[in-house]
This record gives structure tokens, sequence and C-alpha cells, in this order.
């Protein structure tokens, strides 16, 4: 089991990496080519939703392998779950039904590595 928290917290480090470089680097109108919901918030707003999960895919790595404040991983993952959950609101909002399925995949594999992480195979 801990092999496979590992296989997750690096995939969802990969994704979250990738989307939160995108979205704190990238000007709005760019981004809502790509994602539409982008047009219901402002530049700043985008850029703290980048930068947060920029911050948290880090979270999910770094302090496991390097051994240096392990319960951050845990935390990082904890606090991916609160993103997907205001991310499914927002596209249940918009009605995008296919955004609430990705977002809510994303949130399983987000509380499987926090309960993981922070029960039976924690650091």
């Amino acid at each position: 089991m801990n092999v496979f928290l590992w296989v997750v917290q690096a995939v969802l480090a990969a994704m979250f990496g990738m989307a939160g470089v995108m979205k704190s680097t990238q000007p709005k109108d760019k981004l809502v080519e790509k994602l539409p919901w982008a047009a219901d918030f402002s530049q700043g707003i985008i850029r703290f939703i980048g930068i947060a999960e920029f911050a948290a895919a880090l979270g999910l790595i770094l302090p496991a392998a390097t051994g240096i404040a392990p319960v951050l991983t845990p935390l990082a993952a904890a606090g991916l779950v609160v993103v997907m959950v205001l991310a499914a609101i927002t596209h249940a909002r918009r009605k995008e039904p296919a955004g609430i399925a990705f977002n809510a995949v994303l949130l399983i594999l987000a509380a499987l590595v926090a309960w993981g992480r922070f029960g039976p195979y924690s650091f």
C-alpha cells in the first residue's frame, strides 16, 4: 500500500504541478480558451489557485521524500481535497458535469493519500 500511495502522490503532484504553473503564469485571456471557468474569476484569484495547487504538488512529495516535516504531505493532500470540493461547486454552478466528474476523481485520490498518510501508512 505504501508504494501505491507513493504512485498516487506522484500522479497528483505531476497533475497539480502542471496545472498550477499554467494558472499562475499565463494571462487570463489565454486560460479562458482552455479553462472556460476562468472567465468567472479575476486574474489574481486564478493566480492564487495556481500557486496553491503548485504548493500542494510540492507538499505531496518533498516533505515525505526528505523526511523534513513529513506531516505536511497529508496536509497537502487534505488541502487538495478542499480545492477539489470548491472546483466541483464551481463546475456545478456552471452546469459542467464532465468537470465535476474529473474533480471527483482527483478528490478521491487526494482523500486516499490524506487518509493513508495520516493513518496506517504515515511516515
